[in-house]
């Protein structure tokens, strides 16, 4: 099983209007491309600024998968966040192996 976590800072001002962005929009076209079995997102409870940080976790049975997502999905959806919040978010990603 393979993890893509993307780790999220968000401005508190936002933070209300970007989870619901995540679950109602981005989520969904992330979901949409068939390429993740699931996914789960979490907040981050002991928080090291001022700003609300959140994990959002996908999960896919292959690395090729992941792949595809990056080869093809990836920098459009990234570009319709961007879009929205600027600098107001900031995110890094790591992709996990379970072992």
């Amino acid at each position: 099983m393979i993890m893509y976590n993307v780790t999220v800072s968000v401005d508190p001002e936002i933070s209300d209007d970007w989870l619901n962005w995540m679950k109602e929009i981005h989520i969904p076209e992330v979901m949409g491309t068939e390429l993740f079995d699931s996914y789960k997102i979490f907040k981050v409870l002991l928080q090291q600024d001022e700003t609300l940080t959140f994990s959002v976790q996908y999960f896919t049975g292959t690395m090729a998968k992941l792949q595809q997502y990056h080869a093809i999905h990836a920098a459009g959806l990234q570009a319709k966040h961007l879009e929205r919040y600027g600098d107001k978010v900031a995110a890094f990603r790591t992709i996990l192996e379970s072992v």
